[in-house]
């Protein structure tokens, strides 16, 4: 595998040659970087005049990503908004001599945070806390698919990820779960969990791959393009 960096007009183009057989063009949250994946055997000049073919459709997502409002840096004070499985809850802060988070109802999450707790200690709570809730539905929606694709995956590993949802090393036979999808809704979790879960029998996104991608989460599709909408 050899990585570049391209200069086509004004983008810069991460370039990625390795033992593929087709032209795979990708512009990634958060900021529009470009990347194309391309045989091995392709000269510097093609992948030119195939970005400057799609120029346009780049220039267009590039855009879109950068038009994009982001989030705001996330406080851990009452009144914000933090997302479950899809859902909007507001954080309710409480002091307590002990940490504890707790989901009142359908639209509260309750921080119990010790008076000495700064912005980064409730960070690393909260973020621990999450990943006990996905490893929940880890727990779950990992088995299920496993058997009705009959694969198996010798570990499933949760961590932060700037511009990955997931990924997997058919080798170790090991899946990663982005963190950030313990704030999506079931059914974006459970493609990717299939996507990786497939990465395990086929390395490469080929048309097997994508058509037993079909089979399994029909709605793949706009799955992805959804999870890409969003701001990692």
């Amino acid at each position: 595998m050899v990585k570049k960096i391209i200069k086509v007009r004004d983008i810069d183009v991460l370039v990625i040659k390795k033992d593929i057989k087709n032209f795979h063009l990708s512009v990634l949250p958060p900021d529009g970087r470009v990347r194309a994946s391309v045989p091995e055997y392709v000269s510097d000049d093609t992948v030119r005049l195939f970005v400057i073919k799609k120029y346009a459709w780049i220039k267009k997502n590039i855009g879109r990503f950068l038009s994009q409002e982001r989030q705001t840096k996330r406080e851990y004070v009452s009144g914000e908004s933090h997302y479950i499985k899809g859902k909007r809850y507001i954080l309710q802060i409480e002091y307590a001599k002990r940490p504890k988070i707790e989901i009142i109802g359908k639209k509260y999450i309750r921080f119990y945070v010790p008076l000495s707790y700064t912005k980064e200690k409730r960070q690393n709570y909260y973020e621990k806390w999450l990943r006990k809730e996905l490893k929940k539905r880890l727990a779950i929606l990992v088995p299920k698919w496993e058997k009705i694709i009959g694969v198996k995956a010798n570990e499933v590993r949760i961590r932060k990820m700037k511009t990955k949802w997931g990924s997997c090393n058919p080798n170790a036979r090991r899946i990663w779960i982005n963190l950030e999808l313990a704030k999506k809704p079931e059914e974006y979790l459970e493609y990717v969990i299939v996507h990786e879960l497939l990465h395990i029998i086929i390395r490469h996104h080929n048309k097997e791959f994508k058509n037993l991608l079909t089979k399994y989460m029909p709605k793949w599709k706009t799955y992805r393009r959804r999870l890409n909408e969003f701001i990692l």
